[in-house]
């Protein structure tokens, strides 16, 4: 569960530069957003990577 919760909290942190971003239209909050997304994706590859190998192992 720590992953997930890993997840939660880097969505959490991002919360305020999708408000500046999209809402006050602030550019430099939408370069932290896509890096925040891109730690996201990465994050997500890590952890399926993880599940794969844990089921794989379990077979």
């Amino acid at each position: 569960m720590a992953r997930f919760d890993e997840v939660k909290d880097l969505i959490l942190s991002l919360e305020g530069d999708f408000d500046k971003f999209y809402n006050k239209e602030n550019q430099a909050a939408g370069t932290r957003v896509r890096k925040g997304m891109q730690d996201l994706k990465t994050l997500a590859q890590e952890i399926r990577s993880e599940v794969q190998n844990k089921k794989n192992a379990a077979e």
